[in-house]
């Protein structure tokens, strides 16, 4: 007897395949049945006729590290879809170092509730060992499941203490003691490491105003985690400092993967920044030269949406990326920085940091900045810009008598980055660029993204610039599939992470609210919120837990989530480079083949690309008879141009993986084009593929 029984809905996988109506069964928590029609018998059967029934998303970009000690059941976003999180990002982690230092590294980059830190500081858990850590979070009433990776940050200050991780990078002692504790942490089960060089992360407490720890490591320092994550296949996720474009190139250097296993790497960047429309170009073109050219394994992160902040007067993220703005933000209260206004120097320290030009992330543009509350009730509504006008003021003193006149009781709202829904939606089309950045769990006063996978269905859906199927397995399937979790995918025997969707409510959009959160100490935070309910239910692990969009009792009060822990299928950096040299198109390292040939013939089916690559072969070899019989050595040049040509069929016609060794030469790749070439004289080939085709299909038949 089934556990559950959904009937009628509309199933997607989330693999990308087109939905079709199946019932979709339950047993212990896992996927039992999929079918167009079961009949077995059931203890809950449930019609689901009109519904989507689809996995639930994965959100790769969390800070929900200290937020799941307090509230595990994570309903902010469960509520909208989210079953399984990445934490652990921007090189913030409670993997390691005391929690008192790690207050003071999370308060302020996240912008979370005093009163929420202090709650956690009194109930913490004092673990000795990443090793403890993973079974204290086994012990949570979790609701989502959990995948954490190591912050760079928080291993500084285990080694180093607070003060000389936010000084000067660690010496060899410490690194060796940083190796031995990400080793443990990566063997214990998280999923990778994070860095972070953006210039908006800031520490607070006695060492207020400064950079996070994982700014001031040196290049070795970065590398050696890199090679860390690299020899396991494990995500290193980083953050660049787009003021220092230096920084942006070290990261894809570190991506290269030529002649060594490709390192899993995930960057997070603001691609369209709204002061600088012409750089969004540059990410997918980046991605092209390490991931086709370079032999990379390289994932950018971009948010689904337009990237807005709303901001408490001078406390923003948005001013940590200037000095003045620094002071700001590190001042005590609000008298401290009414004395900063006061101070002719730091006015004109302020204007000029606020007219400086540059490569920035916030423009600083007045016309932009729209009031959303102030104590002149005439002001709401209103560009900054507008009110200098009115006053026949000029608009950077504007900005600054406000903020010096109103402090926090003036609340503004400012976009720098995703404005134009046409580039934004060739970045979220992207191979290589996956949908994340929704930094749920920070900034609680400031942004709330925790819908951004429902978003971008929403997207999908009005514009249709996405097929839905294409655009649930872009938060789902392929997500998982990269971060290497067991998780965004429907199939027999998998977990039974399920939403049920009302695709007609995906076409309203829906409104940031702001609440109490009594889960949170009643700290103020900005949420979403859904009149339409597009989110008909979520089940984890066979169990609803949203109904309606709303949280039932059950989340958070009960076991529901697990920690996910990485794949890990190769045991060493020669069998892993091996691995990736021989997958089928970025993603599928999994199949049946053992020689070369099946891989080689799988990825040659196309007519048009077949005949480019015979083409070549008459290239390659009448080139060098031809110059040989004729001693000119000009003749030699047909052998690139035919590598051009198979590389053009590849391009143009089945976008398979191409190793760059066996691009350029390499005796398997050349042994298996010759042979491709007779058999095609032969008449051969053509059964050859249809073999190759029956042996992969009963292979993904047994994977379910």
């Amino acid at each position: 007897m089934y556990d559950l029984l959904l009937r009628g809905g509309t199933f997607f996988d989330g693999s990308g395949a087109p939905g079709q109506g199946c019932d979709v069964a339950i047993s212990d928590g896992r996927i039992a049945a999929i079918a167009p029609e079961l009949d077995g018998p059931a203890r809950v059967t449930r019609d689901v006729s009109g519904l989507w029934l689809l996995p639930g998303f994965v959100d790769i970009h969390t800070h929900y590290d200290v937020e799941v000690e307090i509230a595990p059941g994570l309903a902010e976003s469960v509520r909208h879809g989210v079953t399984s999180i990445v934490m652990g990002n921007c090189s913030l982690s409670l993997t390691a170092g005391r929690a008192e230092d790690l207050a003071d590294v999370f308060l302020r980059v996240e912008s979370l509730p005093p009163a929420l830190v202090r709650r956690w500081l009194a109930q913490a858990v004092s673990w000795q060992t990443p090793a403890d850590y993973i079974a204290h979070l086994r012990g949570l009433e979790l609701g989502p499941h959990v995948a954490p990776l190591l912050g760079h940050s928080a291993l500084r200050v285990a080694v180093m203490g607070l003060e000389r991780a936010l000084r000067e990078p660690a010496s060899l002692q410490e690194l060796a003691a940083m190796r031995g504790l990400a080793t443990a942490a990566l063997d214990a089960g998280c999923c990778g490491i994070s860095i972070d060089m953006v210039h908006w992360h800031k520490v607070s407490g006695a060492y207020a105003g400064r950079s996070v720890p994982s700014h001031y490591a040196d290049r070795r320092e970065y590398r050696m985690l890199a090679e860390l994550c690299r020899d396991r296949d494990a995500v290193f996720q980083a953050t660049p400092n787009p003021q220092r474009p230096g920084s942006f190139l070290f990261l894809l250097g570190l991506g290269i993967g030529l002649f060594r296993p490709a390192l899993r790497l995930t960057v997070l960047s603001a691609m369209d920044m709204s002061d600088h429309p012409g750089l969004w170009r540059a990410f997918p073109f980046a991605a092209w030269v390490i991931n086709r050219l370079l032999a990379g394994n390289l994932r950018f992160q971009t948010l689904g949406e337009a990237f807005i902040i709303d901001a408490d007067g001078p406390l923003t993220p948005f001013f940590e990326e200037f000095p003045s703005g620094v002071e700001l933000n590190s001042a005590a209260d609000a008298d401290a920085r009414r004395t900063l206004w006061a101070d002719p120097g730091f006015r004109r320290r302020f204007r000029a940091d606020w007219l400086r030009r540059g490569l920035r992330t916030f423009h600083r543009d007045p016309a932009r900045m729209a009031v959303l509350a102030s104590p002149e009730p005439e002001q709401v509504g209103q560009s900054i810009a507008a009110i200098a006008q009115a006053r026949g003021q000029d608009a950077t003193d504007c900005v600054m008598d406000l903020l010096a006149r109103h402090d926090t009781a003036l609340r503004w709202r400012a976009c720098s980055a995703n404005e134009r829904p046409a580039v934004l939606r060739r970045l979220l089309a992207h191979p290589h660029i996956l949908p994340g950045f929704s930094d749920a769990g920070a900034h609680s006063r400031h942004l709330a993204y925790f819908d951004s996978a429902l978003n971008l269905l929403r997207e999908a859906v009005r514009s249709g610039f996405m097929p839905p199927e294409k655009a649930i397995a872009r938060v789902t399937g392929e997500p998982a599939r990269w971060f290497n979790l067991d998780a965004g995918r429907l199939r027999c025997g998998a977990r039974a992470d399920i939403v049920l969707l009302r695709p007609e409510a995906l076409h309203t959009p829906s409104r940031v609210a702001e609440i109490d959160d009594t889960q949170l100490s009643g700290a103020r935070r900005l949420v979403r919120r859904d009149d339409q309910a597009a989110v008909a239910s979520v089940y984890i692990r066979g169990q609803e837990v949203v109904r309606n969009g709303e949280p039932l009792p059950e989340l958070g009060s009960q076991p529901q989530g697990q920690v996910l822990t990485p794949h890990r299928v190769v045991a060493d950096r020669t069998a892993l480079l091996q691995r990736q040299r021989n997958r089928l198109d970025d993603d599928t390292f999994e199949h049946p083949f053992q020689d070369y040939w099946d891989i080689f013939v799988y990825k040659h089916q196309h007519r048009a690309n077949i005949v480019l690559h015979c083409v070549g072969v008459v290239l390659m070899h009448g080139s060098a008879l031809a110059a040989l019989l004729t001693w000119n050595a000009w003749l030699l040049l047909g052998i690139p141009l035919s590598q051009l040509t198979g590389l053009c069929g590849h391009l143009f016609y089945e976008r398979s993986h191409v190793d760059m060794r066996d691009l350029v030469f390499s005796w398997r790749a050349s042994r298996c084009l010759n042979r491709l070439f007779v058999s095609v004289l032969c008449g051969r080939y053509g059964g050859e593929v249809q073999r190759v085709r029956a042996v992969y299909a009963r292979f993904l038949a047994e994977q379910g």
